[in-house]
């Protein structure tokens, strides 16, 4: 049957890959790529940053601020570059194509190390597969991929003792790739405890082996600073607002995480005899990663499978007859529903995510002043306007003071959001702001934002719109004679809400929240027809939301 294992292995490949080449459209993605270019040009890091105008504006307020700030531009350089090279090789395509060999290479990692502690080749699968069903909420163009595939590669290296040689240029090549290079000293930190339990005969050698690893990584721009940025980045008010920095919820409906997680810690605790030291330290260090930000549940993804595989008792002995002829069936039915669906290889970027539109606008037009962007459309515009224009904000964060002057500006809290007033007009005055492109919607929550409402208000007379598209509202203070604008922005204001949240709906219907919140908003500012509408879309998208569908009921009386 190894004519059969190895279609087994060709097609779970296969898969993985399809399932990784999601369309890009992460719009951090983009200043990573503009960094990229920026190095390859300039020859020197991005620091002082070049891409934003106020991080010149507003200078740190701490040392600490400082230091994130210099790691934040520096940390990821060696991954950057070859993202741009690849980009240039080959365009989109050629990126989305890296991203999913990357992930793939960790599943499969996953999945040898399952195979290679359990003895079978099929638990090896299924441990890739149970990795990729929390790997795929990753699949996003960063360097973050590189610390995914390091930490599967120097589990693999570690824990059958070959190739330890490799270990300290490795680790070096990932210190200089991403700041996530911590997790190769973790790694090394528990097999080497797990050396001196056992008493392997090795152990010294790979004592040495850590040393001189630990010790080259910090040839990198922030040397050893790595785990005091860490902790500032838990202090800072800017990470706390940001999803990917929540706790994972682990209540609720199951989902892939908190399964991966509660199996590996049950089949540890009913094993716990025969459970090795290195694995007890990882899986606590991987949990308690994972428990304090949704951004490290990739850790569990990674390890768990693999000690599932490894200390799993089966209650019932399964004919290996039956999962020989099984996978390949499976495999192919994955395969084929994936490409019947347009989710695998999706080798593009998600246009409908993107401001292209505006960005064509702002080159374009090369509107006078600073410009004000959200924080989500930050990225792209780097991309495409840099080094002639330069944003307000974007996914790097680089200063307190700037965020929270940020937020001040879209939603003007403690003042009327819907209005001109109180702390808004005065940092819009303060930047010196003539321009403002934005989207109106935060999609996960669904909440729109106030600023848009507030520019499109008539009282607002010297801001005029002058863009609008289903992606992206562009407003300008005084446009200069013989710029176009709309008339009655108000209500194009209103109505591109409902645009951009159809539009967004039509290609994340996992996202329908926006429907919610404006059937709301629309419900308080008296237009039940629009609350309808909007309440449709969303009653079209999910199910047992009862108020909504007790108020959809309500309207269509």
């Amino acid at each position: 049957m190894r004519g059969l294992r190895v279609v087994c292995v060709v097609l779970a490949g296969i898969c993985l890959l399809g399932l990784f080449s999601k369309e890009d459209s992460d719009t951090d993605f983009w200043w990573h790529l503009k960094t990229g270019q920026y190095l390859l040009e300039q020859k020197q890091p991005p620091d002082p940053d070049p891409f934003a105008f106020t991080t010149a504006l507003k200078p740190p307020a701490t040392a600490g601020e400082a230091q994130v700030r210099r790691f934040n531009l520096t940390h990821e350089w060696l991954a950057q570059i070859p993202m741009y090279l690849f980009y240039r090789a080959g365009g989109i395509a050629a990126v989305v194509f890296a991203r999913a060999a990357l992930l793939a290479a960790m599943c499969g990692m996953v999945g040898w190390l399952a195979w290679r502690r359990s003895g079978n080749e099929y638990a090896g699968i299924a441990a890739a597969f149970a990795s990729s069903s929390v790997a795929a909420i990753f699949a996003a163009d960063r360097p973050a991929l590189v610390t995914f595939f390091f930490v599967s590669l120097f589990l693999a290296i570690l824990d059958q003792r070959k190739y330890l040689w490799a270990l300290p240029p490795l680790l070096l090549l990932w210190a200089n790739m991403h700041g996530g290079f911590f997790l190769g000293w973790l790694i090394l930190a528990a097999y080497s405890v797990d050396a001196w339990f056992t008493k392997d005969k090795d152990r010294k050698r790979l004592w040495m082996i850590s040393a001189i690893a630990v010790l080259g990584s910090g040839l990198n721009p922030n040397g050893f600073n790595v785990i005091g940025t860490l902790l500032l980045y838990r202090q800072s008010a800017l990470t706390s607002t940001l999803i990917e920095w929540q706790r994972p919820y682990l209540w609720g409906p199951p989902y892939a995480f908190d399964i991966l997680l509660y199996s590996a810690a049950a089949v540890l605790v009913v094993s716990w005899k025969k459970v090795r030291w290195a694995d007890w330290i990882l899986f606590i260090a991987f949990a308690a990663a994972a428990l304090l930000a949704f951004r490290n549940i990739i850790l569990i993804a990674i390890f768990s499978p693999v000690l599932v595989a490894a200390y799993w008792t089966w209650p019932l002995k399964i004919p290996r007859v039956i999962y020989q002829w099984a996978t390949p069936v499976v495999l192919l039915i994955g395969l084929g529903w994936g490409i019947s669906q347009g989710s695998f290889f999706e080798f593009r970027s998600a246009a409908w995510a993107l401001p292209d539109g505006a960005a064509n606008y702002l080159r374009d037009h090369r509107p006078a002043g600073p410009i004000f962007n959200t924080y989500e459309y930050g990225g792209y515009l780097i991309w495409r306007l840099a080094p002639q224009s330069k944003v307000f904000i974007d996914g790097r964060s680089l200063s307190e003071t700037v965020y929270s002057d940020y937020r001040k500006i879209l939603y003007n809290e403690n003042a009327p959001p819907m209005q001109l007033s109180g702390p808004r007009a005065q940092l819009l005055d303060q930047y010196s702001v003539q321009t403002v492109v934005m989207n109106g919607l935060e999609y996960v929550t669904g909440y729109s934002y106030p600023l848009a409402f507030a520019l499109g208000n008539p009282a607002s007379t010297d801001w005029q719109l002058v863009y609008d598209d289903a992606h992206a509202l562009i407003f300008q203070k005084n446009p200069p004679p013989g710029t176009q604008v709309y008339p009655n922005k108000a209500l194009r204001v209103v109505n591109h809400m409902d645009a951009e949240c159809a539009a967004h709906i039509e290609h994340a219907p996992e996202q329908p929240m926006c429907a919610r919140q404006l059937a709301d908003l629309w419900l308080r500012t008296g237009d039940p027809a629009r609350a309808k509408k909007m309440l449709g879309i969303y009653l079209a998208h999910i199910s047992g939301d009862r108020a909504a569908e007790q108020k959809f009921l309500e309207l269509s009386r």
